[in-house]
């Protein structure tokens, strides 16, 4: 097996990207395949240096590790091969129309009721209009001539699908300028590089008539195809721009962990429940197309944001204590494991790391109760058992209890009204602290 992700350049890689690379890489690694990245760069006005390494960089970030890297700018002899061909099978035939004149076309045939596709007035060329069109001046653009039956396949995804390739136009894959548009390299490639099985968006259902056309006049045979239901909304509506243009780049920015974004983007529109999973082999080994539904797979952002505070919540130490070294907020393996289960976002670790550490203002309503319990505080070095002890003899004291009597205390003591535990805490912001914060002082 070999599948393929090809990006082009043009671009940070985002949530959309991301998914099709994913499920390219859960159907090949689950059957130990190999996972081909294509860099799809022919477009030399838009693609850049810098997108590509990014490219790369996102995903080796994702752990979607790829096994063989090719580059289409590279490969245009073989295209170039591949086009000379398919003209000399009579499969590739040159068109001299204009864009406008093309147009004109598609609006008489709508206004007769007909469907817009070519007419193919140009195979009705003799060699002598050929040549008047060469004379003057005037470059053709190639389209492949479809055959005009049904083609059918069985697709991992959808189950059986036919196209009519008589109700479309015979698709143009080589521009007047000589520059190739995608189906041409992309089929090539597909085969002069061995890719068993295409897996794409469901937008392509439609192309692929046309493509297994061209597979079959190139090589005799097709790859297997699978075609997945697009993102949408959370409530169904199309995705935004703004969603669905999520780069990958700026959610490495927020911290959010690779696998937050992995768990969510493995299991939507899946008969599999969305929750945070540790390790992609996870993923890989729970994957199949057999669970993919036909409906368009909802998207929220805020679930990212949701399994990485899960994914927090149950974190190592030792596999966070480099990016809380970056934050300032490495106080070592048990305040980490205090503080873990209140992030919501590994940045929030600073908050709990200022509130032990460096002076805050605490929050006091009720002062006489503070500095009651101020000269409540227990002598000596703070333990497991001062925070029961300080709050049974502030209760006594007081007659507070429950969350008027813990509330108070919280807020003097952290300036926060939720946290993690304050017996936990109690020991790390230790005496001193406690009493001046308790007596109003910004300690």
């Amino acid at each position: 097996m070999k599948v393929r992700f090809a990006p082009s350049p043009t671009g940070k890689l985002h949530v959309g990207n991301i998914r099709t690379a994913l499920l390219n890489y859960l159907f090949c690694r689950a059957n130990e395949g190999h996972f081909l990245l294509r860099i799809d760069d022919t477009d030399f006005v838009r693609s850049t240096a810098e997108f590509e390494i990014g490219i790369r960089e996102d995903l080796i970030w994702l752990g979607l590790n790829w096994d063989s890297i090719e580059y289409q700018s590279k490969r245009n002899a073989i295209y170039d091969k591949a086009a000379k061909a398919l003209k000399a099978k009579g499969l590739l035939y040159p068109c001299y129309e204009t864009s406008e004149e093309l147009d004109r076309k598609r609006r008489i045939q709508s206004s007769l009721g007909r469907p817009p596709i070519y007419d193919r007035a140009s195979l009705a060329l003799t060699d002598a209009e050929r040549a008047e069109h060469e004379a003057a001046g005037n470059l053709p653009h190639w389209r492949f001539k479809l055959s005009g039956a049904r083609i059918v396949w069985q697709d991992l995804v959808r189950g059986e699908q036919s196209v009519d390739t008589g109700s479309m136009s015979d698709p143009v894959l080589i521009r007047a300028d000589g520059a190739y548009l995608y189906t041409l390299p992309s089929v090539v490639d597909d085969v002069d590089l061995g890719i068993t099985h295409v897996v794409r968006g469901e937008d392509h259902v439609t192309n692929s008539g046309a493509q297994i056309e061209i597979f079959e006049a190139i090589s005799g045979a097709r790859p297997e195809f699978g075609h997945f239901p697009l993102l949408v909304g959370a409530q169904g509506e199309a995705l935004s721009k703004r969603l669905g243009s999520m780069s990958i780049e700026s959610l490495r920015d927020e911290d959010i962990a690779p696998m937050a974004i992995l768990s969510l983007l493995a299991k939507l529109g899946t008969s599999d429940s969305v929750e945070a999973h540790s390790k992609i082999e996870d993923l890989v080994a729970s994957f199949s197309f057999d669970k993919i539904g036909r409906a368009p797979a909802r998207f929220n952002p805020e679930d990212v944001y949701r399994l990485d505070a899960q994914l927090l919540h149950k974190a190592d130490y030792a596999d966070v204590a480099p990016k809380l070294s970056a934050i300032d907020a490495d106080l070592g393996e048990t305040f980490w494991n205090m503080i873990k289960g209140n992030l919501n976002k590994l940045s929030d670790a600073k908050i709990w790391a200022q509130v032990v550490k460096e002076p805050i203002t605490p929050i006091i309503d009720d002062a006489d109760f503070a500095n009651a319990a101020a000269k409540l505080m227990p002598t000596g070095e703070f333990d497991e058992n001062s925070w029961k002890a300080f709050t049974e003899a502030v209760k006594t004291e007081t007659g507070k209890k429950g969350r008027d009597l813990f509330m108070p205390l919280r807020q003097a003591l952290t300036a926060q009204e939720h946290g993690p535990d304050m017996a936990s805490m109690f020991v790390f912001i230790g005496r001193e602290k406690a009493v001046a914060r308790l007596l109003g002082q910004v300690a």
